[in-house]
């Protein structure tokens, strides 16, 4: 219950990578026969990926992953910008855009943070009202790891280019595979963060959409490859791997959705009748995750008991886990010490049955139940 931090690689894509560790090791870049048939897989995976963000294939760079799309979206904005040095953020982004953030301060740009409302949501207007003459970029991403809430993007981005259309839209899409399809080509969004095992495909791959017309330079110097947009040899398996991930979702996306949701929902039937709990998420969060507190339980020692029962869960981004800092996102919402102090995120894949779910349910509701008792008996004491 914790596919917001990683996916298991399906079986498919197992099948796909496994040729590319071994018997086909050709460079991409080099001419000879091997070499063909590696850039061949290479630039195969990359129409899958188009086709899945709705895009032209060759605005598709391979990165090594999220992380790395969002720091090249932000820096490749910022080095193109002729003499921008503003940028706008969301304060619940994740901190693969925030931390970007915090270095190009160093950097000398300025930073307006826009607040979200209870559940996380970031209206247009208030995006809007933070740019300044010199922004450069603004960035809100479209499916929040925390909550599932999902960002109004594509009113954002058109707000943004109404108001002054030099500024570039840059949008981390790495939950999307649990929410919606990016559809790219009918966004006025210029750059776009996604990764591979977000949706069961390998870890240490990724994209950033570059759209063509987009204000961007490349931040990673070296060979030719991709375009010269991002130097270093391709990971062949684990592009292959991401495109056969990305078709997948692409042809059964309808499918998926529908049974996250039911996976869900038979969740949350099982852990609300556990006392004081209390959903953070809002109403029309991705089916993919669902964040609840419960009242009195602490989120760290709820976790170790549920891990010793087999239900792996999180208190919020994998990427900040092993931190004893409350979520930023929940305290960028507005919530008190105590709510932060008590939330945790279950999220749900497709490999996820609906009995799983209804068990894991189950088994969160009695670890709560257990613990409540035991604070009440040690507080009777």
């Amino acid at each position: 219950m914790d596919n917001a931090a990683t996916t298991p690689v399906s079986q498919p894509v197992l099948d796909r990578m496994q040729p590319f560790l071994y018997e086909e090791y050709g460079n991409p870049s080099s001419i000879h026969q091997a070499g063909r048939r590696a850039r061949k897989v290479v630039e195969g995976a990359r129409r899958q990926v188009a086709q899945w963000l709705g895009c032209q294939s060759k605005e598709v760079v391979f990165t090594s992953g999220g992380t790395e799309s969002d720091h090249s979206a932000l820096f490749g904005a910022y080095l193109a910008s002729q003499g921008r040095s503003h940028l706008v953020v969301s304060a619940v982004e994740h901190h693969a855009v925030l931390h970007t953030a915090e270095f190009l301060q160093q950097l000398g740009v300025r930073v307006t943070m826009v607040q979200p409302d209870r559940f996380g949501w970031v209206s247009p207007q208030s995006v809007v009202e933070a740019l300044q003459p010199d922004t450069f970029a603004v960035s809100v991403m479209t499916v929040n790891n925390e909550l599932g809430t999902i960002e109004p993007v594509a009113a954002i981005a058109q707000a943004v280019k109404q108001a002054d259309a030099q500024v570039m839209v840059h949008s981390d899409m790495v939950q999307t595979a649990g929410a919606c399809l990016p559809q790219l080509g009918g966004l006025q969004v210029d750059l776009a963060s996604f990764s591979a095992h977000k949706l069961n495909g390998p870890k240490g791959i990724g994209a950033l959409f570059v759209r063509e017309s987009a204000r961007w330079k490349p931040v990673v110097y070296g060979g030719n490859q991709e375009r010269q947009r991002r130097a270093g040899t391709e990971n062949v398996a684990a592009i292959a791997g991401f495109g056969e991930a990305a078709e997948d979702l692409t042809q059964h996306f309808e499918q998926h959705l529908a049974h996250l949701e039911k996976v869900k929902q038979a969740f949350l039937a099982e852990v609300q009748s556990a006392p004081g709990c209390r959903v953070n998420s809002p109403v029309s969060a991705a089916p993919s995750i669902l964040n609840v507190s419960f009242d009195g339980v602490k989120n760290d020692v709820l976790l170790i008991r549920l891990d010793l029962a087999g239900v792996l869960a999180s208190a919020g981004s994998a990427c900040t886990a092993g931190s004893l800092e409350p979520s930023h996102v929940l305290k960028a919402c507005g919530y008190d010490d105590k709510r932060l102090s008590e939330a945790i995120r279950f999220s749900f894949g497709i490999q996820n049955t609906v009995e799983e779910a209804q068990q894991a349910g189950r088994i969160t509701a009695d670890a709560v139940r257990a613990l409540r008792n035991r604070a009440n008996g040690e507080s009777a004491k």
